[in-house]
């Protein structure tokens, strides 16, 4: 067998074995028709208008549709999979008010626990929105942001992003999304001495480790170390 032999042989085994891979590999997910709701019906400050999501309930449903037919693939990259499922997540949220709306608040739903229910259906196994948050995105990610990130559809909830998360921009925003929560004075007031934050703060506790040096990562003013902290009343009534 000669050099151009050996040449077109390998390099023919090469094309076959990365055609092959790609092949195998599941496609990754595209949430540009999300992404296209969200800034049709999401204010930049995260009012949803869910009449508009009314209106186009054929091209939500579409979307989950295709989430449910695109489910989470160990090949991906992590920043892949915590997009899909905080993007599954919030748009699972809207699904659940568009359902029943007009209605003032979510926790009108299912005697006050609407989180519980499994009617999720992604790939072959089906989830509540606790499942989503509390067994896969905070467990697996450990990333404490994703709070800004997921939206229950309430006032005092951090503001829903009128853009679908990617592993392109996952970082950026919720870093985006940690910076403008905790310097809202809707949700939080801010102190040297003295901090009142949302109760998410104490909701979820041990995913912030030491409040006040989480709180210093992004906050504007400086917290002194020995500061008191004090929880905010949560606001349930709808985020419109």
């Amino acid at each position: 067998m000669n050099r151009i032999t050996k040449w077109i042989l390998g390099t023919a085994f090469v094309v076959f074995t990365s055609f092959q891979i790609a092949m195998a590999t599941p496609p990754s997910v595209n949430h540009d028709n999300w992404d296209n709701l969200l800034q049709k019906y999401v204010t930049p400050q995260g009012k949803v208008n869910y009449k508009g999501f009314q209106k186009s309930k054929a091209e939500l449903d579409a979307y989950l549709d295709y989430l449910g037919k695109n489910p989470v693939q160990e090949s991906w990259a992590k920043s892949e999979k915590m997009a899909y499922w905080i993007n599954a997540y919030n748009a699972f949220t809207i699904k659940l008010i568009v359902n029943n709306y007009p209605i003032t608040s979510i926790t009108k739903l299912h005697d006050g626990k609407p989180w519980d229910v499994k009617w999720i259906k992604l790939g072959d196994k089906t989830y509540s929105l606790n499942n989503i948050e509390n067994d896969i995105l905070r467990p697996q990610f450990k990333d404490a942001r994703i709070h800004f990130a997921v939206n229950c559809a309430a006032k005092s909830c951090p503001p829903l992003l009128n853009r679908a998360w990617t592993a392109d921009n996952l970082n950026k925003y919720l870093d985006q999304q940690a910076k403008a929560f905790v310097n809202n004075v809707k949700f939080n007031k801010i102190n040297v001495n003295e901090v009142q934050v949302s109760k998410i703060f104490d909701w979820y506790g041990s995913d912030f480790d030491n409040l006040v040096t989480f709180l210093n990562k992004y906050a504007k003013a400086k917290i002194n170390t020995g500061a008191s902290v004090k929880y905010m009343e949560y606001d349930w009534a709808l985020n419109e």
